[in-house]
């Protein structure tokens, strides 16, 4: 059986190159699709509402059919809902650095307070540019390869403007705001969780606990990983993906 296509979401303010460790890594023969999630380029302008569903519904004409939909951070949550509400796209789904609801609930511990969320929100609109440093930083903790994380998210990060601030900000209030638990269970095909057990943005513990709600799911945990594995073990990441495109 050949493998389905691949589609790889990013995360929050940054671009697609962030893929390409990965890419890196991966066959090249297998068709790889990386768009920008809306807004993030002009190319890629954002709807006019600041919801997931809005922002899903923006990308699903240019995916393909039947695909392996890896997501990472909001990318993941994108992925998520591609799944269950645009099925004929999404074969598979991989997470990476995923969880259903960013921000801390009266039953939902494993995740940021909501001040610290609100803080990013803020800061963003008043010092854009090191707003997104920040968040970068707080990707690479406690990665055993932090300043390699660090050095690539960084290169990676789309130049905030007077014409996509709004945007980006839209993205970042999805973040806060979105809270996908309720509908893990619509989601009947396979999935794929790779994790960073040092996580400090999206904590392991919300990625386990994904895991076990989701039908047909498996978890894999990197030791010394923060939340981008897929930088700084590219290759044990494509090893992964490669197997489950596979299965």
């Amino acid at each position: 059986m050949s493998r389905p296509p691949l589609v790889l979401l990013h995360g929050w303010g940054l671009s697609p190159s962030v893929w390409q460790p990965l890419r890196a890594q991966l066959d090249p023969d297998w068709p790889c699709f990386t768009p920008a999630l809306p807004g993030h380029t002009d190319a890629a302008p954002a709807p006019d509402k600041a919801t997931l569903t809005a922002w899903t519904d923006a990308l699903v004409a240019a995916l393909p059919d039947g695909a392996l939909v890896c997501g990472w951070s909001l990318g993941a949550l994108l992925a998520l809902d591609l799944a269950r509400r645009h099925p004929a796209k999404v074969e598979r789904i991989a997470l990476v650095g995923a969880s259903p609801c960013f921000v801390q609930r009266p039953d939902w511990p494993a995740a940021l307070y909501a001040e610290v969320v609100d803080g990013f929100c803020t800061d963003f609109a008043a010092e854009p540019d090191k707003t997104q440093r920040r968040f970068v930083a707080l990707q690479a903790l406690g990665d055993a390869a932090r300043r390699e994380v660090t050095r690539q998210l960084n290169a990676a990060l789309v130049s905030v403007t007077p014409e996509n601030a709004s945007r980006l900000a839209d993205g970042l209030a999805i973040l806060a705001h979105t809270d996908l638990r309720e509908s893990l269970a619509e989601i009947r095909c396979p999935a794929r969780l790779l994790h960073g057990a040092n996580d400090a943005l999206m904590p392991a513990e919300a990625a386990r606990l994904m895991a076990e709600a989701l039908p047909d799911a498996r978890y894999s945990e990197f030791s010394d990983a923060g939340h981008a594995p897929f930088v700084s073990r590219a290759a044990d990441c494509a090893c992964l993906l490669d197997r489950f495109a596979n299965d």
